[in-house]
């Protein structure tokens, strides 16, 4: 069996480090419940940064390896929302409204399009009614 190069052995511990640190909670945080019955969930963005290189050196005795190398990783988290609970109602508060793109904001109008779009057909739905009567 071959032994494993320098370079290996560093990418191999770098990974399982970054495996550690990657966990579901750094997006979706930990429920938070108020006394008055809200739940606050923190929401972040999560990015993660991984490099590595090395190289085998020359040496002046054929009996000795040389290598130099280097890993480096890095992680940014940073909060853009809160989910808020409370009753039958949930909804998102950005923390900053740079942290909202376009599509966040179509998600965020969705529920209000539905309840209004309910609100129509429940008013269509008793109009019928009315005139069958």
């Amino acid at each position: 069996m071959m032994d494993k190069h320098p370079s290996s052995e560093l990418m191999e511990n770098a990974l399982q480090k970054m495996k550690e640190m990657i966990d579901a909670n750094a997006t979706v945080g930990e429920p938070i419940t108020t006394a008055d019955g809200m739940t606050l969930i923190p929401v972040s963005k999560v990015s993660y940064g991984f490099a590595g290189g090395g190289s085998d050196l020359p040496q002046k005795s054929e009996n000795k390896k040389g290598f130099g190398g280097g890993i480096g990783a890095g992680v940014n988290i940073t909060p853009i929302a809160f989910i808020i609970a409370k009753d039958d109602k949930v909804d998102l508060l950005y923390v900053t409204p740079t942290a909202m793109t376009s599509v966040d904001r179509i998600i965020e109008m969705v529920p209000d399009v539905m309840d209004k779009v309910n609100d129509f057909m429940t008013k269509d739905k008793n109009k019928d009614k009315d005139i069958d009567e």
